[in-house]
């Protein structure tokens, strides 16, 4: 027989005051649904017996974007609060909403990671990014944000990251990715709003949506890891790659022109030339109907690995200026 846990409810997150040495669980509201019941998220918190900084990890800001929550579940499992210095906030599912009913966007059909740091007075999804970052966030020093590809499409282990910024290109590497981007924060995203609040910050694609990936959550874990032990809030030793990363100086994707079905040719982190085939388009009495070939010189980060594509589809996610990173602590 197992016994129901119960876990308190709270409105304001108070980190100070939390009782040192301890992991501590709590749901948060952050709103109310159309039945006046609560909308929570659910938080973890590790209270080291030092002071120290605050790190924050959040998954699911998309609600179909899994691989993130067991990472997060297995980081307070193995963290010991008794050697940590600081404090570790684990948000497993941001977009508690959206995991219920298994899509991307908030339950209004907005996407959270698009219009970060929300608003006061806004409508529902707005509200709802703005409380979840000002009670929430702002508490971070830094911040990791999990998450993987969306229906459809299908990611390499790989990093955003603003390079321009020390805290955050360090962060990246020690993630022992298969590519990191250079990205400088977008606005909406979690990852820019935290910039912005001067809370240094990287995305972490963590591979592919409504599934969980034993291998991709090791490397997650790890990554995590490495970053406690570079801010001195644990002891041990960085955990380096076994392969080089490869740091990509920007990235875009590549889209359809015309409809069809569509078959992305090269594998995922595959280097391509320019003028490479990658990808084809039938219809369906099976004709051939389009060719689509790489403009330059680069490497697939992401890819469609959905059949059916419209005019303006996505393709693959093309990495270019790539240069390799032989070892992560150099």
């Amino acid at each position: 027989m197992f016994s129901e846990i119960s876990v308190p409810e709270i409105k304001n997150l108070h980190i100070e005051s939390l009782e040192m040495g301890q992991i501590h669980r709590f749901w948060f509201k952050l709103a109310t649904d159309a039945l006046s019941m609560p909308i929570y998220v659910p938080l973890l918190i590790a209270k080291g017996i030092k002071p120290g900084p605050v790190l924050g990890v959040t998954a699911a800001v998309h609600g179909n974007e899994l691989n993130g929550i067991p990472v997060i579940q297995r980081l307070f499992k193995e963290l010991d609060v008794q050697k940590l210095n600081g404090s570790v906030v684990g948000v497993p599912v941001v977009n508690a909403p959206g995991l219920i009913l298994e899509q991307r966007a908030f339950n209004d059909g907005i996407d959270l990671n698009h219009i970060m740091p929300g608003k006061p007075d806004g409508n529902d999804s707005e509200v709802y990014a703005h409380r979840f970052f000002n009670r929430i966030v702002r508490h971070f020093n830094f911040l990791l944000d999990l998450h993987t590809a969306s229906f459809g499409r299908i990611n390499s282990y790989y990093v955003r990251a603003d390079l321009d910024n020390p805290v955050a290109k360090k962060m990246a590497i020690l993630q022992n990715a298969e590519i990191i981007a250079h990205k400088p924060p977008a606005d909406g995203t979690l990852r820019g709003a935290a910039d912005e609040a001067n809370i240094p910050a990287i995305t972490l694609e963590v591979g592919n949506p409504h599934t969980f990936q034993k291998g991709m959550i090791r490397s997650g874990l790890t990554g995590i890891h490495n970053v406690l032990v570079s801010l001195q809030m644990q002891e041990g030793e960085i955990e380096f790659g076994e392969q080089s990363t490869v740091i990509c100086k920007e990235s875009y994707w590549i889209y359809t022109q015309t409809g069809g079905l569509l078959r992305v040719l090269p594998d995922l982190t595959e280097k391509v030339n320019k003028g490479q085939l990658i990808a084809v388009q039938h219809n369906l009495f099976g004709d051939l109907v389009r060719e689509y070939y790489a403009p330059e010189d680069g490497i697939v980060i992401g890819k469609s690995n959905n059949p059916i594509n419209q005019t303006g589809g996505r393709i693959l996610h093309l990495g270019i200026g790539l240069q390799s990173l032989e070892y992560a602590g150099n």
